[in-house]
């Protein structure tokens, strides 16, 4: 049997055990007869097998109910949360034997994880499943689990779509602010070749006179004649 983390039952099944009074001959010893005396073995003959035969049932419903939640325990694993724990019933032997059991299992869903969940529940649902004969009790917290699956394949439906949107949105404003860049580093470009165009003639005017200033001048002095006059 398993429970989940807020689930409290008992899984008893007392096997009758009435059968092992034995019966005592109150007779007194006197009145006893050659038939009473067979009587008497005979109800103590079949004591004795109703006992074996309960011990027999005991001892096999012990073993079944130990493996029943060792396998819950194995496919739990990190969820069980406690246990297993078992109720018993005295045998004729005196010795106590398992009937019922029972583990405790977290099946809370994951906060804010659905994938998590998902994943929680199917180990919570092989957890219940995993013995051979699964009580009603496992059935259903395994069709528990079933449904925390299914409320957990929606969210991440929800969550994928709407990180496909944030996406799509994301890859558009990239493509906007790359347009953007791209405009303004041709718009920089043009005012840039403008510029140089409407500096070129003051560029080469200033070649020009600074040229004629660099120039060489020739500084020739003229011819001077000069009259002289010869005295005798």
């Amino acid at each position: 049997m398993i429970l989940n983390s807020s689930q409290s039952i008992h899984t008893s099944r007392p096997l009758d055990t009435s059968s092992s009074r034995r019966v005592q001959n109150t007779s007194p010893a006197a009145t006893s007869t050659p038939a009473s005396d067979a009587e008497d073995k005979a109800t103590e003959q079949a004591i004795r097998q109703q006992n074996e035969t309960m011990l027999r049932e005991l001892r096999a419903r012990d073993r079944e109910v130990r493996a029943h939640e060792a396998a819950h325990v194995s496919a739990g694993g990190s969820l069980v949360v406690s246990g297993p724990s078992f109720t018993y019933q005295q045998g004729p032997d005196g010795r106590s034997y398992a009937i019922g059991g029972s583990v405790q299992l977290d099946t809370s869903a994951v906060a804010n994880d659905p994938e998590k969940t998902l994943e929680k529940a199917d180990q919570v649902r092989q957890a219940a499943l995993a013995p051979a004969q699964p009580s009603p009790q496992d059935l259903r917290v395994a069709a528990n689990a079933n449904q925390l699956a299914a409320r957990a394949r929606i969210d991440i439906a929800v969550q994928r779509r709407e990180e496909a949107q944030l996406e799509k949105q994301q890859g558009a404003l990239g493509e906007m602010q790359d347009t953007a860049e791209k405009q303004s580093a041709a718009e920089n470009s043009a005012s840039a070749s403008g510029s140089q165009i409407n500096e070129s003639p003051i560029a080469a005017a200033n070649a020009v006179s600074s040229s004629a200033q660099s120039k060489p001048v020739s500084v020739e002095s003229p011819p001077v004649s000069v009259a002289i006059n010869q005295f005798a």
